[in-house]
């Protein structure tokens, strides 16, 4: 056939057209996995990541004397392009396959040896000057190559990750200083319990998502030991001596990460222990930043028959039967987000758990999981920030009613009038609705209204001192 080429495995012999960089095994995998419709060029980090390591290969081979220099040199150059992100329309496999990753593995050997064949001047497929696996997979197996690659990955992944997180905090501590001055009423168990300023609820979202970012940072130290030169399962197989430090070292300076050989390379080739911390990282992440979005709903909830404190910037209409009403959409677009991350952390689990003797053969859903879980944190950080967080505003009045009405506020009068009076003025304003003020300062004469003025300041009550 006219603009196509064969290619043959030893399964046989298979038509590709000539413009595809891939080559049969790609196309065997294209034909066997069709399961999320998602290719791994949705990742183009990782796709970058993939030829970092087999430029860093290449270049141990070319030093160890196993690689032609006139080879590994073209495998570099094609690399190069590969991770610049040229030739991403030709990584297709999808993100979860049978075979531990080996679909992956060689789509880049394929489009990289096929690339390398064109600077050296022969067209795709005359393997003969430049093989998949005789030279672009040199020294490797899928079982080091891949999770190498993906590890890469997950870190510069997380880079930009961490910096929406903190962009989002920064976001909620910018409230947290516009609020300070505002007065409302804390809760718990969803009922009154004392005043605080609004200020400090925001600023303890910040300080609450603050502190993921030192998880995030323990996490990519974990992913950082890879176990390159490890071949397949750890004993390096068909590598020459040296091969495992030297390519780790070139990988350093290619990538710039802090990448470390792992001590025990056969331990390093299946366990997966660092994909659960960092998944659970996520989870956690996930779940304090659904229970601060159900905080902003239950918050700006009314307007009329509500809490009402804060207002959500009005996005779109919220009802195509109740005219007026304006729904909380951001923040439950993320309560969503966090439930599929949630989720996505037992896939990780069951797929570390899964692992059997030397390899786990279950990474590709894994690495789903993992890609896909920190896009959609990115995505709904970085949301919740720009179309909600900095468009809050305060209800101040409402809010500082709320406590003045308040039966909480006897709380503070404990050291001074005993907690079982304390008691009886909470039940007397609750059964006849008066305020706590009338009955301790009106009706019962307990405190002057000087003594009541000293303790109820509004310092006082979001920084509350020792009074009696």
């Amino acid at each position: 056939m006219a603009n196509s080429r064969f290619e043959h495995d030893f399964l046989g012999e298979r038509i590709l057209p000539d413009d595809a960089y891939y080559g049969i095994q790609t196309l065997r995998a294209l034909e066997n996995f069709h399961i999320t419709g998602i290719p791994i060029n949705t990742e183009p980090i990782f796709v970058q990541a993939l030829a970092y390591v087999k430029k860093a290969a290449a270049l141990a081979n070319r030093d160890l004397g196993v690689l032609d220099p006139a080879i590994a040199d073209a495998i570099v150059r094609a690399c190069e392009r590969v991770a610049s992100g040229e030739f991403d329309h030709q990584f297709l496999t999808d993100m979860i396959q049978g075979g531990a990753g080996t679909s992956v593995n060689m789509n880049a050997n394929e489009v990289i040896a096929n690339v390398a064949l064109e600077i050296m001047g022969h067209p795709k497929g005359a393997y003969e000057f430049c093989h998949p696996n005789n030279h672009v997979n040199c020294s490797q197996s899928t079982n080091d190559a891949y999770p190498t690659a993906f590890r890469i990955a997950l870190s510069n992944k997380l880079v930009g990750y961490s910096k929406t997180l903190e962009e989002l905090a920064d976001a909620f501590a910018a409230k947290g200083r516009e609020f300070r001055n505002i007065l409302k009423m804390g809760r718990t168990q969803l009922q009154d319990a004392v005043p605080m300023s609004m200020g400090d609820e925001f600023r303890a979202f910040a300080t609450n998502l603050r502190e993921e970012l030192l998880r995030i940072d323990d996490s990519r130290n974990l992913i950082a030991e890879i176990n390159m030169g490890a071949t397949a399962i750890g004993t390096q197989v068909n590598a020459p001596a040296g091969y495992a430090e030297l390519v780790t070292k070139y990988l350093r300076e290619v990538t710039g990460l802090n990448l470390v050989l792992a001590g025990d390379l056969i331990e390093a080739t299946y366990d997966t222990g660092a994909y659960v911390q960092l998944s659970g990282v996520l989870k956690r992440t996930a779940v304090k930043l659904s229970k601060i979005c159900n905080d902003l709903r239950l918050l700006a909830s009314g307007p009329r028959a509500g809490l009402f404190e804060i207002n959500l910037p009005p996005l779109q209409p919220g009802s195509s039967i109740m005219p007026g009403k304006v729904n909380p959409v951001v923040p439950e677009v993320v309560n969503q987000t966090a439930f599929y991350v949630i989720g996505a952390d037992l896939t990780v689990t069951m797929a570390a758990e899964a692992g059997q003797l030397q390899l786990n053969v279950m990474e590709p859903v894994i690495s789903f999981a993992l890609f896909t879980s920190i896009s959609y944190m990115t995505n709904a950080c970085r949301t919740l920030t720009e179309k909600c967080v900095n468009g809050i505003t305060a209800n101040a009045a409402h809010a500082e009613e709320q406590v003045r009405r308040s039966i909480g506020i006897v709380t503070q009068l404990n050291p001074i009038i005993g907690y079982e009076t304390a008691s009886e003025i909470a039940k007397e304003a609750l059964r006849t609705g008066k305020s706590v003020h009338d009955i301790v300062v009106t009706e019962r004469q307990l405190l002057t209204q000087k003594k009541w003025d000293e303790i109820y300041t509004f310092e006082n009550m979001i920084r509350p001192a020792f009074i009696q």
